[in-house]
């Protein structure tokens, strides 16, 4: 009996170790990958001329992924300032003031919204946020714009990214002890005065890691985006342009890298960029949630 536990035990343990173990190795794998993939283009120019360059002509050798690298940032930028503030919001009236009845039809809805398919958001991005930019907000401010542009796809990408950041947002307020909340409403502070000084302040951490995944996903985001973005080689600050984000790189070239010496090369090292920028943003959110906890 005794040694069957001893068996069962080690049994358990093992296979425990091995599951963390893969999961711990599997980003790791797929750097060095990309990274011996990628390094047939190391070959050809330097890392920063890489990074550094605007000169993108595959057929010559030029392959520079500035372009690329800020579309990228700019339209998860723009998505996260669309976005952030309207989930914590929401999260905030949904748990502290809506009634039961509205949270029951929510949560279903956002469900909905979490499950749409990526293609779905961008026929709904190119049907209505498309002209809306081009035809209506371009004109407004004087500025002529197909439409097809950052802000485009900054605003479909925020739509997708809420419900994500909701759901965790709505989590994170859930958590913290009605105790609490109850404690600040007897000395005397109002009902947004203990959101804003109990809920929220307990809630720091869950709020920091539900940017960080909404930040994460909104870069690495490729089909509704691209179909939205304009898809245009330039370094642009005005977000009434065309940009090029990475994953829409590799989406719309991947099938023609064989024709052309290095593409497949350049492509992979786009996709090393986007893995090494998520495991960045992955990392600058877990020290602030370690700096909020220490605090």
């Amino acid at each position: 009996m005794i040694l069957k536990r001893v068996v069962f035990d080690w049994l358990s343990r093992t296979w425990m170790i091995t599951a963390l173990a893969i999961i711990l190795s599997l980003p790791l794998t797929i750097g060095i990958a990309l990274y011996f993939k990628a390094n047939p283009l190391f070959e050809m120019q330097s890392l920063a001329r890489l990074i550094s360059s605007s000169d993108w002509s595959p057929s010559e050798g030029d392959f520079g992924f500035l372009p690329f690298i800020f579309s990228s940032l700019y339209v998860t930028l723009l998505s996260f300032l669309f976005a952030a503030p309207v989930c914590l919001f929401a999260a905030i009236y949904l748990t502290q003031f809506a009634s039961k009845r509205l949270i029951q039809v929510m949560h279903p809805v956002i469900d909905i919204l979490a499950g749409i398919p990526s293609v779905i958001y961008g026929m709904w991005g190119i049907l209505i946020i498309v002209p809306f930019v081009g035809d209506v907000l371009a004109p407004v401010l004087n500025i002529k714009s197909p439409g097809y542009s950052i802000l485009a796809g900054g605003i479909v990408l925020a739509l997708m990214c809420i419900p994500y950041m909701l759901n965790m947002l709505i989590e994170t307020f859930n958590t913290v002890p009605i105790g609490l909340k109850e404690a600040a409403l007897s000395l005397g502070a109002t009902r947004w005065e203990s959101v804003k000084h109990v809920i929220i302040r307990k809630s720091y951490p869950g709020i920091i890691s539900s940017y960080g995944l909404g930040i994460a996903k909104a870069f690495g985001e490729t089909l509704a985006v691209m179909m939205v973005v304009g898809n245009m080689v330039q370094l642009t600050f005005n977000p009434f342009e065309a940009g090029y984000p990475l994953p829409a790189l590799i989406a719309n070239n991947y099938g023609e890298m064989l024709s052309i010496p290095r593409y497949d090369s350049a492509l992979m090292f786009a996709a090393l960029i986007l893995l090494i920028v998520i495991l960045i943003i992955n990392l600058i959110f877990r020290y602030f949630i370690y700096q909020t906890q220490k605090q």
